[in-house]
């Protein structure tokens, strides 16, 4: 049974719409859920968590529909929100007094763990810590009631990139047991190839892509060459090109990869596949 699965959630705005974006989240993995800003990343997650309501479709965690059993579903999920913030003069040990009132797994030992692993200083208030440090306060509250499914939206994006690379391993182990998942909003791709197992990708309000990051990776080459070596037929092909007065660069699916014989032909990383789809959509 997946531990989440997102079926045909729509929702439309004045200049926006969410248009039937289902995936679904299996135990035990990380998946990355990717896009350029204002793709629809941020509507998703806060329609699925019913924060904005949705026009239509059904979220299910834990085998529970999620609309009609949120308050218990929440007890098994941890949530960290781009954009959201705590009271600026608040000290944090206030901030979790209240929290942990909400959990009936609060673990009080796992948060003293995460408290020191983030260097936190409770007794500090929100207005006195960094983004960064933010960001790591929200991760041990959703971190320490045993939540069986994790909903980051753009956690690392304060986060130095020694921070980033320990988050990256902390969140390996968190899926290691095969009991817990996470999905992981971010542009920052590089942290996807470090941890993720899956990759969603939504362009313009719609899911482009759901499925394995092996997979989504091994459905590309990136071809590039001069204009000489550019035959009609790859430029036909060609995905997202750039073209200068002496060489050219676009990707190809995999099997027009023959296209580009003679090219320098190589494995796009994620950010390159991005790029160049997004481009593609903009010509």
């Amino acid at each position: 049974m997946n531990i989440l699965e997102v079926e045909g959630l729509c929702k439309t705005y004045p200049a926006f719409q969410l248009r039937d974006v289902s995936f679904a989240v299996a135990p035990g993995t990380i998946m990355g859920f990717i896009g350029r800003n204002g793709a629809g990343k941020s509507t998703t997650i806060k329609s699925m968590l019913n924060l904005v309501h949705p026009d239509s479709g059904r979220v299910t965690m834990f085998g529970q529909n999620f609309y009609a059993n949120e308050p218990a579903c929440k007890q098994q999920l941890g949530v960290v929100l781009g954009g959201v913030d705590f009271y600026p003069n608040k000290k944090l040990r206030s901030i979790t007094n209240v929290t942990r009132t909400f959990y009936d797994r609060w673990d009080e030992d796992k948060y003293r763990h995460y408290l020191q692993l983030f260097a936190l200083d409770e007794t500090k208030k929100v207005s006195q810590l960094s983004s960064g440090m933010r960001v790591k306060y929200m991760l041990a509250l959703a971190l320490t009631h045993d939540a069986r499914l994790l909903i980051l939206d753009e956690p690392t994006s304060g986060l130095d990139p020694v921070s980033r690379d320990e988050l990256m391993e902390l969140f390996r182990g968190v899926v290691k047991s095969g009991e817990r998942s996470i999905l992981f909003s971010t542009h920052i791709t590089s942290d996807l190839e470090k941890c993720a197992d899956h990759i969603t990708y939504i362009q313009n309000g719609r899911i482009f892509a759901s499925q394995t990051k092996k997979d989504f990776l091994a459905a590309y080459v990136l071809a590039e060459g001069t204009p000489e070596q550019l035959t009609p037929a790859m430029e036909r092909a060609l995905i997202g090109q750039r073209k200068h007065r002496e060489s050219f660069a676009g990707l190809l699916e995999a099997k027009d990869a023959a296209l580009a014989a003679g090219c320098r032909v190589t494995h796009p990383s994620l950010e390159d596949i991005m790029v160049h789809l997004e481009r593609e959509a903009e010509q």
